[in-house]
């Protein structure tokens, strides 16, 4: 869990082409739910069936076209904060310059794993010139040219060796939920009024990455954990770019939890940052429970919350099967409901439906609804399984799978969803050759 893989180097070396040719194939699959949006500094990558993020540093600091050392320098610092293993890209056709020089020494400095990536090799030519990396002292120089992807197999057979298993496991029997959202939405409100001042109730326990803190809430018959990932950053680190680092903590917490309580400001409504926020949870495959706070503060209606609730729904479509709940974190109204959907949803997350139960519903729907004819080839389902998987997945076996189209898999979500209980929990369907 939590292995994070940066790119560093300077402008035009590769980062994003690399970034991308690591992510591609997983992105294939993360983004089978459409409308995903694809963001493009952070993203999944497996290899050989280990799985961990990859960030592309290059994306998040502002005037990068400026090779000036400040901006390169933040990059680092932030690799080096946020991951523990660091790819440091360097342009095989140009050679050393000062800049990578300086990154260098910052590298050296920092006891991270770094990986030396001498970048467009592409041809044998270029592979001699790449001795003077050697020099930089941060060892091996793996050569790879992100456009055909030469090498980056090797590259990643060594990363995945470096990973760290040996993280201790969190109990791992208790639900853990996070708190998600934009800087100031009221996310510590939330968490100081359910811990209150009555902290004997809490015992923090340092989490499994060194950023995630776990604090076990037992109380008023709710046992999990929480993960906070706040106030860990040391004051004079904040860069400019406070946006960034939200978004590389939300990335931190929802990764480690099963739960996301995604908080956003009744006032604003929901907007660009909280979409990405919702979608990253979605991809992670995470339960989600939408809260909606300061809503003492929108003059109301007789039916506000039903229109705004509609409203909600239309903006985080398709994925609209999700509780939402209107609190105040800091009068404390409806906080224990947003508990009691969370647990909910936890429960929702983990169902497992058996084989026999599964046919039996959704076999006689299918035969009233069979995916439409493609090219005058009947498309029959003959069977549906659950995967084992840690979040819901399903598997239905039918002749011609490649001829099933996506909005037929809609369909098929939203019968199961209306038969079995999955609210706030993302679902896969997978239409697979017996």
């Amino acid at each position: 869990m939590g292995n994070m893989v940066a790119l560093v180097g300077r402008p035009n070396v590769g980062k994003s082409t690399l970034f991308n040719r690591l992510t591609e194939s997983r992105q294939a699959i993360v983004d089978e739910t459409s409308g995903v949006t694809r963001d493009r500094h952070y993203g999944k990558a497996d290899w050989i069936g280990r799985d961990f993020s990859v960030i592309d540093t290059g994306g998040y600091v502002f005037n990068s076209d400026d090779v000036f050392e400040g901006e390169i320098r933040k990059q680092v610092e932030l690799a080096i904060d946020e991951s523990n293993i660091i790819l440091f890209l360097l342009d095989a056709q140009e050679g050393l310059s000062v800049l990578d020089e300086d990154v260098a020494n910052l590298l050296r400095r920092s006891k991270k794993n770094v990986f030396i990536v001498a970048n467009k090799v592409d041809n044998n030519k270029i592979a001699q010139n790449i001795g003077e990396f050697y020099t930089l002292g941060l060892g091996e120089v793996y050569c790879v040219s992100s456009i055909n992807g030469s090498g980056t197999g090797e590259l990643l057979d060594a990363i995945v060796a470096k990973f760290d298993d040996d993280e201790p496991e969190v109990d791992t029997d208790l639900p853990k939920f996070t708190v998600v959202g934009r800087p100031n939405v009221g996310k510590s409100s939330l968490i100081n009024s359910l811990l209150g001042k009555d902290r004997n109730i809490v015992t923090s326990i340092a989490g499994t990455t060194r950023d995630s803190i776990y604090t076990r809430y037992n109380n008023f018959g709710f046992d999990f954990l929480l993960v906070d990932t706040a106030g860990l950053r040391k004051k004079g680190k904040v860069f400019e770019n406070i946006e960034f680092y939200s978004v590389m903590r939300s990335i931190r917490a929802i990764e480690n939890c099963d739960v996301c309580l995604v908080m956003i400001d009744a006032a604003t409504g929901i907007e660009a940052q909280d979409m990405n926020i919702f979608r990253l949870a979605e991809k992670n495959r995470k339960g989600i429970v939408l809260l909606v706070n300061k809503w003492d503060l929108v003059a109301k209606e007789n039916n506000t919350h039903i229109e705004y609730e509609k409203i909600l729904r239309e903006r985080l479509a398709p994925f609209t099967d999700i509780p939402i709940i209107f609190i105040s974190a800091t009068s404390k109204q409806r906080i224990f409901k947003a508990l009691e959907e969370a647990v909910k949803v936890y429960e929702n997350r983990t169902r497992r439906i058996t084989t026999s139960e599964l046919n039996r519903v959704m076999l006689p729907i299918i035969e009233e609804n069979p995916p439409p004819t493609t090219k005058g080839k009947y498309i029959r389902i003959k069977y549906i399984t659950q995967l084992p998987t840690y979040s819901p997945s399903f598997v239905f076996f039918c002749n011609l799978p490649q001829y099933v189209n996506e909005s037929y898999g809609r369909f098929i979500e939203n019968r199961l969803r209306e038969n079995f209980d999955f609210t706030g929990v993302p679902i896969q369907v997978f239409f697979r050759q017996k």
